[in-house]
Protein backbone atom coordinates (compact mmCIF):
# COMPACT_ATOMS: atom_id res chain seq x y z
CA UNK A 1 0.00 0.00 0.00
CA UNK A 2 1.26 3.47 -0.89
CA UNK A 3 1.10 6.60 1.27
CA UNK A 4 1.64 10.08 -0.17
CA UNK A 5 3.00 12.61 2.33
CA UNK A 6 2.39 16.14 1.02
CA UNK A 7 3.56 18.26 3.99
CA UNK A 8 6.58 17.91 6.31
CA UNK A 9 5.98 15.62 9.28
CA UNK A 10 8.37 14.22 11.87
CA UNK A 11 10.60 11.36 10.77
CA UNK A 12 9.18 9.35 13.67
CA UNK A 13 5.86 9.17 11.83
CA UNK A 14 7.52 8.21 8.53
CA UNK A 15 9.55 5.51 10.29
CA UNK A 16 6.39 4.08 11.87
CA UNK A 17 4.71 3.75 8.47
CA UNK A 18 7.72 2.17 6.82
CA UNK A 19 8.31 -0.24 9.71
CA UNK A 20 4.88 -1.79 9.15
CA UNK A 21 6.32 -3.82 6.27
CA UNK A 22 3.38 -3.43 3.89
CA UNK A 23 3.49 0.32 3.24
CA UNK A 24 5.57 2.38 0.81
CA UNK A 25 5.91 6.06 1.69
CA UNK A 26 6.49 8.77 -0.92
CA UNK A 27 7.27 12.29 0.30
CA UNK A 28 6.31 14.96 -2.25
CA UNK A 29 6.16 18.43 -0.72
CA UNK A 30 4.65 21.73 -1.89
CA UNK A 31 2.78 20.20 -4.82
CA UNK A 32 0.09 22.21 -6.60
CA UNK A 33 -3.41 20.75 -6.85
CA UNK A 34 -3.01 19.65 -10.48
CA UNK A 35 0.15 17.69 -9.69
CA UNK A 36 -1.51 15.91 -6.76
CA UNK A 37 -4.46 15.02 -9.00
CA UNK A 38 -2.05 13.31 -11.38
CA UNK A 39 -0.33 11.37 -8.61
CA UNK A 40 -3.16 10.44 -6.26
CA UNK A 41 -4.74 7.58 -8.31
CA UNK A 42 -1.76 5.41 -7.29
CA UNK A 43 -2.17 5.92 -3.52
CA UNK A 44 -4.27 4.43 -0.74
CA UNK A 45 -3.52 7.24 1.73
CA UNK A 46 -2.57 10.93 1.89
CA UNK A 47 -1.04 12.65 4.90
CA UNK A 48 -0.99 16.45 5.17
CA UNK A 49 -0.58 19.18 7.74
CA UNK A 50 -2.17 22.58 7.17
CA UNK A 51 -0.30 23.68 4.04
CA UNK A 52 -1.82 21.33 1.46
CA UNK A 53 -5.53 21.57 0.62
CA UNK A 54 -7.13 18.21 -0.12
CA UNK A 55 -9.91 19.35 -2.42
CA UNK A 56 -12.92 17.61 -3.87
CA UNK A 57 -11.07 17.24 -7.19
CA UNK A 58 -8.14 15.51 -5.48
CA UNK A 59 -10.48 13.21 -3.55
CA UNK A 60 -12.47 12.24 -6.65
CA UNK A 61 -9.22 11.48 -8.48
CA UNK A 62 -8.06 9.22 -5.62
CA UNK A 63 -9.77 6.08 -6.87
CA UNK A 64 -7.75 3.91 -4.46
CA UNK A 65 -7.85 6.24 -1.47
CA UNK A 66 -8.94 4.72 1.82
CA UNK A 67 -7.77 7.36 4.28
CA UNK A 68 -6.69 10.99 4.49
CA UNK A 69 -4.62 11.87 7.54
CA UNK A 70 -4.15 15.33 9.05
CA UNK A 71 -1.09 15.64 11.29
CA UNK A 72 -2.82 18.06 13.63
CA UNK A 73 -6.29 18.92 14.87
CA UNK A 74 -8.12 21.09 12.35
CA UNK A 75 -9.31 19.64 9.06
CA UNK A 76 -10.36 22.93 7.44
CA UNK A 77 -8.01 22.15 4.54
CA UNK A 78 -9.69 18.81 3.76
CA UNK A 79 -13.06 18.49 1.99
CA UNK A 80 -14.46 16.09 4.58
CA UNK A 81 -17.89 15.96 2.90
CA UNK A 82 -16.41 14.84 -0.41
CA UNK A 83 -14.27 12.23 1.36
CA UNK A 84 -17.30 10.86 3.20
CA UNK A 85 -19.30 10.46 -0.01
CA UNK A 86 -16.39 8.50 -1.50
CA UNK A 87 -16.15 6.27 1.59
CA UNK A 88 -12.75 7.69 2.55
CA UNK A 89 -12.05 8.02 6.25
CA UNK A 90 -10.50 11.29 7.44
CA UNK A 91 -8.38 11.03 10.59
CA UNK A 92 -6.54 13.64 12.60
CA UNK A 93 -4.27 13.84 15.64
CA UNK A 94 -6.36 15.75 18.17
CA UNK A 95 -4.24 15.16 21.26
CA UNK A 96 -0.65 15.40 20.05
CA UNK A 97 -0.46 19.20 20.25
CA UNK A 98 -2.71 19.68 23.29
CA UNK A 99 0.02 20.82 25.66
CA UNK A 100 1.75 22.94 23.02
CA UNK A 101 -1.46 24.84 22.24
CA UNK A 102 -2.38 25.27 25.90
CA UNK A 103 1.07 26.58 26.77
CA UNK A 104 0.99 29.02 23.84
CA UNK A 105 -2.34 30.40 25.05
CA UNK A 106 -0.93 30.85 28.54
CA UNK A 107 2.20 32.46 27.11
CA UNK A 108 0.09 34.95 25.18
CA UNK A 109 -2.00 35.66 28.28
CA UNK A 110 1.06 36.39 30.39
CA UNK A 111 2.54 38.54 27.65
CA UNK A 112 -0.70 40.55 27.40
CA UNK A 113 -0.90 41.00 31.16
CA UNK A 114 2.67 42.27 31.42
CA UNK A 115 2.81 43.97 27.98
CA UNK A 116 5.99 42.07 27.15
CA UNK A 117 6.12 42.50 23.33
CA UNK A 118 5.75 46.28 23.52
CA UNK A 119 8.24 46.57 26.36
CA UNK A 120 10.70 44.43 24.44
CA UNK A 121 10.37 46.56 21.31
CA UNK A 122 10.73 49.79 23.32
CA UNK A 123 13.89 48.77 25.06
CA UNK A 124 15.47 47.47 21.87
CA UNK A 125 14.74 50.84 20.24
CA UNK A 126 16.88 52.50 22.91
CA UNK A 127 14.25 53.62 25.42
CA UNK A 128 13.97 52.81 29.13
CA UNK A 129 10.26 53.30 29.89
CA UNK A 130 9.38 51.47 33.08
CA UNK A 131 6.30 53.55 33.93
CA UNK A 132 4.83 53.16 30.46
CA UNK A 133 4.51 49.39 30.74
CA UNK A 134 2.65 48.93 33.99
CA UNK A 135 0.95 45.54 33.73
CA UNK A 136 -1.65 43.56 35.64
CA UNK A 137 -1.51 40.32 37.60
CA UNK A 138 -3.42 37.20 36.63
CA UNK A 139 -4.17 36.34 40.24
CA UNK A 140 -7.85 36.87 41.15
CA UNK A 141 -8.75 37.78 37.58
CA UNK A 142 -11.59 35.96 35.80
CA UNK A 143 -10.58 33.88 32.81
CA UNK A 144 -13.41 32.95 30.43
CA UNK A 145 -12.73 29.82 28.36
CA UNK A 146 -14.90 29.19 25.31
CA UNK A 147 -14.66 25.43 24.74
CA UNK A 148 -13.63 23.15 27.60
CA UNK A 149 -12.22 20.35 25.46
CA UNK A 150 -8.73 18.91 25.81
CA UNK A 151 -6.88 22.18 25.19
CA UNK A 152 -9.37 24.29 27.12
CA UNK A 153 -9.05 21.87 30.04
CA UNK A 154 -5.26 22.18 30.08
CA UNK A 155 -5.54 25.98 30.00
CA UNK A 156 -7.97 25.83 32.92
CA UNK A 157 -5.50 23.76 34.97
CA UNK A 158 -2.69 26.23 34.34
CA UNK A 159 -4.86 29.28 34.99
CA UNK A 160 -5.89 27.76 38.30
CA UNK A 161 -2.23 27.48 39.26
CA UNK A 162 -1.92 31.24 38.68
CA UNK A 163 -4.78 31.88 41.09
CA UNK A 164 -7.30 32.87 38.43
CA UNK A 165 -11.01 32.29 38.76
CA UNK A 166 -11.99 30.22 35.72
CA UNK A 167 -15.34 30.39 33.92
CA UNK A 168 -16.15 28.17 30.93
CA UNK A 169 -18.83 28.02 28.29
CA UNK A 170 -19.32 24.62 26.70
CA UNK A 171 -22.81 23.08 26.21
CA UNK A 172 -21.31 19.59 26.06
CA UNK A 173 -19.50 19.60 29.40
CA UNK A 174 -21.29 18.62 32.61
CA UNK A 175 -21.24 20.62 35.82
CA UNK A 176 -19.66 17.63 37.58
CA UNK A 177 -16.69 17.47 35.23
CA UNK A 178 -16.17 21.22 35.39
CA UNK A 179 -16.33 21.18 39.18
CA UNK A 180 -13.60 18.55 39.25
CA UNK A 181 -11.40 20.97 37.31
CA UNK A 182 -12.19 23.89 39.57
CA UNK A 183 -14.12 25.54 36.74
CA UNK A 184 -17.48 27.35 36.96
CA UNK A 185 -19.79 26.69 33.98
CA UNK A 186 -21.54 29.83 32.74
CA UNK A 187 -23.85 30.77 29.94
CA UNK A 188 -22.15 32.66 27.14
CA UNK A 189 -23.60 36.07 28.01
CA UNK A 190 -22.51 35.87 31.66
CA UNK A 191 -19.01 34.79 30.71
CA UNK A 192 -18.63 37.64 28.23
CA UNK A 193 -19.90 40.22 30.73
CA UNK A 194 -17.67 39.18 33.65
CA UNK A 195 -14.39 37.85 32.23
CA UNK A 196 -11.17 39.89 32.38
CA UNK A 197 -9.47 37.56 29.90
CA UNK A 198 -11.26 35.48 27.27
CA UNK A 199 -9.54 32.62 25.44
CA UNK A 200 -11.13 30.65 22.60
CA UNK A 201 -10.65 26.89 22.19
CA UNK A 202 -13.37 25.78 19.77
CA UNK A 203 -13.38 24.06 16.38
CA UNK A 204 -14.49 26.20 13.45
CA UNK A 205 -17.96 25.17 12.33
CA UNK A 206 -20.91 26.94 10.77
CA UNK A 207 -22.18 27.58 14.30
CA UNK A 208 -18.91 28.91 15.74
CA UNK A 209 -17.91 31.05 12.75
CA UNK A 210 -17.78 34.70 13.91
CA UNK A 211 -19.01 33.55 17.29
CA UNK A 212 -17.48 36.70 18.75
CA UNK A 213 -18.69 39.74 16.83
CA UNK A 214 -19.92 43.25 17.48
CA UNK A 215 -22.81 42.12 19.69
CA UNK A 216 -20.52 40.01 21.85
CA UNK A 217 -17.88 42.75 22.19
CA UNK A 218 -20.64 45.11 23.36
CA UNK A 219 -21.36 42.77 26.29
CA UNK A 220 -17.74 42.65 27.49
CA UNK A 221 -16.32 44.83 30.24
CA UNK A 222 -14.03 47.69 29.22
CA UNK A 223 -10.38 46.65 29.18
CA UNK A 224 -10.94 42.99 28.41
CA UNK A 225 -8.17 40.93 26.80
CA UNK A 226 -8.83 38.36 24.05
CA UNK A 227 -6.72 35.34 23.10
CA UNK A 228 -7.34 33.08 20.08
CA UNK A 229 -4.97 30.18 19.53
CA UNK A 230 -7.68 27.91 18.10
CA UNK A 231 -9.06 28.72 14.63
CA UNK A 232 -9.21 31.83 12.52
CA UNK A 233 -12.76 33.00 11.83
CA UNK A 234 -14.07 32.39 15.35
CA UNK A 235 -13.62 36.11 15.97
CA UNK A 236 -14.98 38.64 13.47
CA UNK A 237 -11.77 40.56 12.69
CA UNK A 238 -13.59 43.69 11.50
CA UNK A 239 -15.58 43.79 14.72
CA UNK A 240 -12.35 43.27 16.67
CA UNK A 241 -10.75 46.25 14.97
CA UNK A 242 -13.77 48.37 15.92
CA UNK A 243 -13.58 47.15 19.53
CA UNK A 244 -9.91 48.09 19.68
CA UNK A 245 -10.56 51.52 18.20
CA UNK A 246 -13.36 52.15 20.70
CA UNK A 247 -11.22 51.16 23.67
CA UNK A 248 -13.44 48.22 24.65
CA UNK A 249 -10.58 45.72 24.19
CA UNK A 250 -7.29 46.46 25.93
CA UNK A 251 -5.24 43.60 24.53
CA UNK A 252 -5.43 40.97 21.84
CA UNK A 253 -3.28 37.90 21.18
CA UNK A 254 -3.83 36.04 17.91
CA UNK A 255 -2.10 32.93 16.65
CA UNK A 256 -4.70 32.27 13.93
CA UNK A 257 -6.42 34.37 11.31
CA UNK A 258 -9.42 34.14 9.03
CA UNK A 259 -7.13 34.05 5.99
CA UNK A 260 -3.73 32.38 6.25
CA UNK A 261 -0.96 33.04 5.61
CA UNK A 262 -1.36 36.72 6.41
CA UNK A 263 1.43 39.32 6.57
CA UNK A 264 -0.65 42.51 6.54
CA UNK A 265 -3.81 43.33 8.48
CA UNK A 266 -5.46 46.36 10.10
CA UNK A 267 -4.97 44.50 13.38
CA UNK A 268 -1.21 44.81 13.00
CA UNK A 269 -1.48 48.59 13.41
CA UNK A 270 -2.37 48.35 17.10
CA UNK A 271 0.40 48.25 19.71
CA UNK A 272 -1.83 46.25 22.05
CA UNK A 273 -2.22 43.44 19.49
CA UNK A 274 0.39 40.67 19.62
CA UNK A 275 0.47 38.09 16.86
CA UNK A 276 2.21 34.83 16.00
CA UNK A 277 2.12 32.87 12.70
CA UNK A 278 -0.03 29.87 13.72
CA UNK A 279 2.47 28.37 16.16
CA UNK A 280 -0.03 26.39 18.26
CA UNK A 281 1.52 23.04 17.40
CA UNK A 282 5.02 24.30 16.75
CA UNK A 283 7.01 22.54 19.43
CA UNK A 284 9.44 19.70 18.86
CA UNK A 285 7.39 17.43 21.09
CA UNK A 286 4.07 18.23 19.43
CA UNK A 287 5.43 17.65 15.95
CA UNK A 288 6.60 14.18 16.94
CA UNK A 289 3.32 13.43 18.71
CA UNK A 290 1.01 14.41 15.85
CA UNK A 291 3.14 12.59 13.27
CA UNK A 292 3.13 9.38 15.29
CA UNK A 293 -0.57 9.64 16.14
CA UNK A 294 -1.74 10.23 12.57
CA UNK A 295 0.56 7.52 11.19
CA UNK A 296 -0.90 4.99 13.62
CA UNK A 297 -4.43 5.95 12.58
CA UNK A 298 -3.58 5.75 8.88
CA UNK A 299 -2.22 2.24 9.38
CA UNK A 300 -5.39 1.19 11.23
CA UNK A 301 -7.55 2.54 8.42
CA UNK A 302 -5.47 0.85 5.71
CA UNK A 303 -5.85 -2.48 7.52
CA UNK A 304 -9.62 -2.11 7.83
CA UNK A 305 -9.53 -1.63 11.59
CA UNK A 306 -11.79 0.78 13.48
CA UNK A 307 -9.90 4.03 13.96
CA UNK A 308 -10.00 6.16 17.09
CA UNK A 309 -9.74 9.73 15.76
CA UNK A 310 -11.89 9.74 12.63
CA UNK A 311 -13.69 13.02 11.98
CA UNK A 312 -16.28 11.63 9.57
CA UNK A 313 -17.28 8.38 11.29
CA UNK A 314 -18.20 7.65 14.91
CA UNK A 315 -14.94 6.94 16.67
CA UNK A 316 -14.37 4.84 19.78
CA UNK A 317 -12.34 6.42 22.56
CA UNK A 318 -9.22 4.38 23.39
CA UNK A 319 -10.38 3.77 26.96
CA UNK A 320 -13.63 2.24 25.66
CA UNK A 321 -12.12 -0.09 23.07
CA UNK A 322 -12.04 -2.95 25.56
CA UNK A 323 -15.77 -2.51 26.20
CA UNK A 324 -16.81 -2.01 22.58
CA UNK A 325 -14.62 -4.47 20.67
CA UNK A 326 -16.67 -7.64 21.31
CA UNK A 327 -19.94 -5.79 20.61
CA UNK A 328 -18.57 -4.33 17.38
CA UNK A 329 -17.88 -7.85 16.17
CA UNK A 330 -21.31 -9.02 17.32
CA UNK A 331 -23.30 -6.29 15.55
CA UNK A 332 -21.23 -6.66 12.39
CA UNK A 333 -22.19 -10.35 12.23
CA UNK A 334 -25.82 -9.60 13.09
CA UNK A 335 -25.89 -7.14 10.22
CA UNK A 336 -24.36 -9.67 7.84
CA UNK A 337 -26.96 -12.23 8.87
CA UNK A 338 -29.82 -9.89 7.97
CA UNK A 339 -28.06 -8.87 4.78
CA UNK A 340 -28.03 -12.48 3.59
CA UNK A 341 -31.48 -13.68 4.68
CA UNK A 342 -33.43 -10.62 3.51
CA UNK A 343 -34.28 -10.52 -0.18
CA UNK A 344 -36.61 -7.51 -0.39
CA UNK A 345 -36.18 -3.73 0.07
CA UNK A 346 -35.54 -2.64 3.64
CA UNK A 347 -37.71 0.18 4.93
CA UNK A 348 -36.61 0.59 8.53
CA UNK A 349 -34.02 -0.64 11.02
CA UNK A 350 -34.60 -0.29 14.76
CA UNK A 351 -31.76 -1.09 17.16
CA UNK A 352 -32.43 -1.21 20.90
CA UNK A 353 -29.48 -1.32 23.31
CA UNK A 354 -30.28 -2.61 26.79
CA UNK A 355 -28.20 -2.80 29.95
CA UNK A 356 -24.79 -1.36 30.77
CA UNK A 357 -24.17 -0.35 27.14
CA UNK A 358 -26.90 2.27 27.36
CA UNK A 359 -24.58 4.71 29.16
CA UNK A 360 -22.33 5.14 26.11
CA UNK A 361 -22.53 6.86 22.73
CA UNK A 362 -23.46 3.87 20.59
CA UNK A 363 -23.20 5.40 17.13
CA UNK A 364 -20.12 3.26 16.35
CA UNK A 365 -22.17 0.10 16.98
CA UNK A 366 -25.08 1.29 14.84
CA UNK A 367 -22.73 2.25 12.01
CA UNK A 368 -20.99 -1.11 12.22
CA UNK A 369 -24.34 -2.92 12.04
CA UNK A 370 -25.30 -0.96 8.92
CA UNK A 371 -21.95 -1.78 7.33
CA UNK A 372 -22.60 -5.48 7.95
CA UNK A 373 -26.18 -5.21 6.68
CA UNK A 374 -25.30 -3.54 3.38
CA UNK A 375 -22.04 -5.26 2.49
CA UNK A 376 -23.50 -8.59 1.26
CA UNK A 377 -25.20 -6.58 -1.50
CA UNK A 378 -22.90 -3.61 -2.05
CA UNK A 379 -19.59 -5.23 -1.09
CA UNK A 380 -16.54 -2.96 -0.62
CA UNK A 381 -18.41 0.18 -1.67
CA UNK A 382 -19.78 0.29 1.89
CA UNK A 383 -17.54 0.89 4.90
CA UNK A 384 -17.53 2.55 8.31
CA UNK A 385 -17.36 5.97 6.68
CA UNK A 386 -20.36 5.92 4.39
CA UNK A 387 -22.62 3.16 5.78
CA UNK A 388 -25.09 5.64 7.31
CA UNK A 389 -25.16 7.76 4.15
CA UNK A 390 -25.66 4.72 1.93
CA UNK A 391 -28.51 3.47 4.15
CA UNK A 392 -30.21 6.86 3.95
CA UNK A 393 -29.74 7.04 0.18
CA UNK A 394 -31.50 3.68 -0.14
CA UNK A 395 -34.49 4.94 1.85
CA UNK A 396 -33.68 3.00 5.02
CA UNK A 397 -34.84 4.76 8.19
CA UNK A 398 -32.55 3.96 11.11
CA UNK A 399 -33.78 4.29 14.70
CA UNK A 400 -31.67 3.82 17.83
CA UNK A 401 -32.97 3.52 21.39
CA UNK A 402 -31.54 2.71 24.80
CA UNK A 403 -32.81 1.28 28.05
CA UNK A 404 -30.69 0.79 31.15
CA UNK A 405 -32.54 -2.28 32.47
CA UNK A 406 -32.94 -5.75 31.07
CA UNK A 407 -33.63 -8.51 33.53
CA UNK A 408 -32.10 -11.48 31.68
CA UNK A 409 -28.76 -10.11 30.42
CA UNK A 410 -26.20 -7.51 31.48
CA UNK A 411 -26.37 -6.24 27.88
CA UNK A 412 -28.67 -7.07 25.00
CA UNK A 413 -28.83 -5.73 21.46
CA UNK A 414 -32.18 -6.20 19.73
CA UNK A 415 -32.56 -5.44 16.02
CA UNK A 416 -35.79 -5.24 14.05
CA UNK A 417 -35.64 -4.94 10.27
CA UNK A 418 -38.83 -4.01 8.44
CA UNK A 419 -39.00 -4.95 4.75
CA UNK A 420 -41.47 -4.97 1.91
CA UNK A 421 -42.23 -8.62 2.73
CA UNK A 422 -42.47 -8.35 6.52
CA UNK A 423 -40.36 -7.98 9.64
CA UNK A 424 -37.33 -9.91 10.87
CA UNK A 425 -35.82 -9.76 14.34
CA UNK A 426 -32.66 -10.79 16.13
CA UNK A 427 -31.21 -10.33 19.61
CA UNK A 428 -27.61 -10.86 20.64
CA UNK A 429 -25.41 -10.50 23.67
CA UNK A 430 -21.86 -11.06 24.93
CA UNK A 431 -21.32 -13.75 27.54
CA UNK A 432 -18.36 -14.12 29.87
CA UNK A 433 -14.93 -14.27 28.25
CA UNK A 434 -16.29 -12.12 25.40
CA UNK A 435 -18.29 -14.94 23.81
CA UNK A 436 -20.90 -13.62 21.34
CA UNK A 437 -24.31 -15.27 21.32
CA UNK A 438 -27.49 -14.92 19.32
CA UNK A 439 -30.34 -15.52 21.76
CA UNK A 440 -33.39 -14.79 19.61
CA UNK A 441 -34.26 -14.97 15.92
CA UNK A 442 -37.73 -13.76 14.94
CA UNK A 443 -40.08 -15.45 17.43
CA UNK A 444 -37.67 -18.23 18.38
CA UNK A 445 -35.39 -18.44 21.42
CA UNK A 446 -32.00 -19.79 20.40
CA UNK A 447 -28.50 -20.04 21.83
CA UNK A 448 -25.89 -20.03 19.10
CA UNK A 449 -22.60 -18.32 18.31
CA UNK A 450 -22.76 -16.09 15.19
CA UNK A 451 -19.83 -17.72 13.45
CA UNK A 452 -18.98 -19.80 10.41
CA UNK A 453 -21.30 -21.13 7.73
CA UNK A 454 -25.00 -21.49 8.46
CA UNK A 455 -28.09 -22.94 6.84
CA UNK A 456 -31.25 -21.27 8.10
CA UNK A 457 -34.54 -23.14 7.53
CA UNK A 458 -37.89 -21.90 8.88
CA UNK A 459 -40.41 -24.73 8.63
CA UNK A 460 -43.49 -26.32 10.13
CA UNK A 461 -42.78 -28.47 13.17
CA UNK A 462 -43.30 -32.03 11.91
CA UNK A 463 -41.37 -35.29 11.46
CA UNK A 464 -39.16 -35.96 8.41
CA UNK A 465 -37.50 -32.53 8.31
CA UNK A 466 -34.18 -33.04 10.08
CA UNK A 467 -33.40 -36.48 8.63
CA UNK A 468 -33.75 -35.54 4.96
CA UNK A 469 -31.84 -32.33 5.63
CA UNK A 470 -28.82 -34.23 6.94
CA UNK A 471 -28.99 -36.67 4.04
CA UNK A 472 -29.06 -33.93 1.40
CA UNK A 473 -26.18 -32.02 2.93
CA UNK A 474 -24.20 -35.22 3.25
CA UNK A 475 -24.77 -35.92 -0.45
CA UNK A 476 -22.66 -32.84 -1.16
CA UNK A 477 -19.90 -33.93 1.24
CA UNK A 478 -20.57 -31.06 3.68
CA UNK A 479 -20.25 -31.81 7.39
CA UNK A 480 -22.73 -30.54 10.01
CA UNK A 481 -20.88 -29.33 13.11
CA UNK A 482 -23.82 -28.13 15.19
CA UNK A 483 -27.59 -27.79 15.05
CA UNK A 484 -30.01 -25.40 16.74
CA UNK A 485 -33.72 -26.23 16.84
CA UNK A 486 -36.49 -23.94 18.02
CA UNK A 487 -40.28 -23.92 17.88
CA UNK A 488 -43.16 -21.93 19.33
CA UNK A 489 -45.73 -24.75 19.73
CA UNK A 490 -45.90 -28.42 18.85
CA UNK A 491 -46.80 -28.65 15.20
CA UNK A 492 -46.47 -24.87 14.77
CA UNK A 493 -43.80 -22.60 13.31
CA UNK A 494 -40.24 -23.84 13.83
CA UNK A 495 -36.70 -23.11 12.73
CA UNK A 496 -33.52 -25.11 12.35
CA UNK A 497 -30.12 -23.50 12.01
CA UNK A 498 -27.24 -25.73 11.00
CA UNK A 499 -23.57 -24.90 11.52
CA UNK A 500 -21.69 -26.47 8.63
CA UNK A 501 -18.01 -26.71 7.83
CA UNK A 502 -18.13 -24.96 4.47
CA UNK A 503 -20.19 -23.54 1.66
CA UNK A 504 -23.02 -25.50 0.10
CA UNK A 505 -23.89 -25.35 -3.61
CA UNK A 506 -27.13 -23.82 -4.84
CA UNK A 507 -28.29 -27.26 -5.93
CA UNK A 508 -28.25 -28.43 -2.30
CA UNK A 509 -30.24 -25.41 -1.17
CA UNK A 510 -32.78 -26.07 -3.91
CA UNK A 511 -33.27 -29.67 -2.76
CA UNK A 512 -33.60 -28.57 0.87
CA UNK A 513 -36.32 -26.13 -0.15
CA UNK A 514 -38.27 -29.00 -1.73
CA UNK A 515 -38.61 -30.87 1.58
CA UNK A 516 -42.28 -30.89 2.57
CA UNK A 517 -42.91 -28.41 5.39
CA UNK A 518 -39.84 -26.25 4.69
CA UNK A 519 -40.82 -22.62 4.05
CA UNK A 520 -37.48 -21.13 3.10
CA UNK A 521 -33.76 -21.94 2.95
CA UNK A 522 -30.92 -19.48 3.27
CA UNK A 523 -27.17 -20.02 3.30
CA UNK A 524 -25.38 -17.45 5.51
CA UNK A 525 -21.63 -16.96 5.66
CA UNK A 526 -20.50 -15.40 8.95
CA UNK A 527 -16.93 -16.66 8.81
CA UNK A 528 -14.38 -14.12 10.04
CA UNK A 529 -12.74 -13.56 6.67
CA UNK A 530 -16.13 -12.64 5.25
CA UNK A 531 -17.06 -9.99 7.85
Amino acid sequence: MRVLVCDPISERGIDLLQASGDVVVDIRLKLPEEEIIKLVPDYEAIIVRSETRVTKRIIEAGVRLKVIGRAGVGVDNIDVGAATLQGIVVVNAPEGNTIAAAELAMGHMLALARRLPAANASLKSGLWERKKFIGTELKNKILGILGLGKIGTEVAKRAGAFGMRVYAYDPYVSEERAKGLGVEMKDLETLLREADFITVHLPKTKDSYHMIGAAQFALMKDGVSIINCARGGLIDEDALVAALEGGKVAGVALDVFETEPVTASPLFNFDQVQVTPHLGASTKEAQVNVAVDVSQEVLRALRGELVQTAVNIPAVKPELMGVFTPFLDLVERMGRYFGQVIDSPIHKVTITYSGDLAQYNLNPLTTTFLKGLLRPTLHDSVNYVNASIVAKSRGIKVMESKTADFEDYANLICVTVETAKGTKKMAGTILRKNRPRIVRIDDFDVDMPPIGHLIVMPHTDRPRIIGPTGTIIGDYNVNISDMHLARTTIGGPAMVILNIDGMVPDAALKRLGEIEGVHDVKYVNLSKNNC
